[in-house]
């Protein structure tokens, strides 16, 4: 049987993590339940997770273009999206776009994300998915469900849902994508997937046999690894 890793979370990099926890937590309705100087964790009542890391040097995005790319997004579900693109904007978000059934907002650090209207909601949002950019959305997905022991449950033209244990992770096809390269802070990443893995050995052989390659860093606890798209991961333990 294959090794695969459980997802745990998404971590945005930003130079003020306390003031971007602090609007996601009001925004959201969710709680800081880690808060470690140079990251700060978040969780939503169902147990959904995201984090902030701390970046002193990082460059926003620049929405919509591909010069300095979003890469990453968070799709939240609530039931009065316009109330709460105003109340977002109220803490501190720009708005950048409507669409049919979504706001899209780019929230105090600069990283975008996405307001999705969706009845019985109730009073505190919802994670519907962390959001990939690639340029094969498809290739991506099938990537990170392999790793991830996730089902592909979406795949189209414009991208590629894949779920499991409660979470979701949707990968948006971007025409002309640009990747991170990270380290190097002229491409800087925007974000990251933490995955869980039971032995870091296994993970990493895992991970490298599905298109994976490792990157600098030789730590206890984790690895990081870019994936086919050159966004950089960590399997921890």
């Amino acid at each position: 049987m294959a090794v695969t890793g459980r997802l745990e979370l998404a971590a945005f990099d930003a130079p003020d993590i306390s003031g971007l926890a602090e609007f996601y937590t009001a925004l959201t309705g969710w709680q800081t339940v880690r808060d470690v100087g140079d990251w700060i964790t978040i969780r939503a009542s169902d147990g959904q997770e995201i984090a902030f890391q701390k970046a002193p040097d990082h460059v926003a995005p620049r929405w919509p273009g591909q010069e300095l790319p979003q890469q990453f997004h968070l799709d939240l579900f609530i039931e009065d999206h316009e109330a709460a693109a105003k109340r977002a904007e109220e803490l501190g978000a720009t708005r950048l776009a409507d669409g049919p059934h979504w706001i899209t907002l780019a929230d105090p650090a600069g990283h975008p994300f996405d307001l999705c209207r969706k009845d019985g909601v109730g009073p505190e949002m919802t994670l519907f998915a962390v959001t990939i950019d690639a340029p094969d959305a498809v290739g991506l997905a099938r990537f990170y469900a392999a790793l991830m022991g996730m089902e592909m449950t979406y795949e189209g033209p414009e991208g590629a849902l894949i779920a499991g244990d409660g979470k979701s992770v949707m990968f948006q096809q971007v025409a002309e994508y640009t990747p991170p390269r990270w380290p190097d802070p002229a491409a800087p990443q925007q974000a990251h997937l933490d995955i869980l893995v039971d032995d870091l050995d296994a993970g990493e052989a895992r991970a490298l046999e599905l298109g994976a390659t490792r990157l600098p860093g030789d730590e206890k606890t984790f690895r990081v690894f870019a994936d086919p798209a050159g966004h950089p991961f960590c399997l921890t333990s």
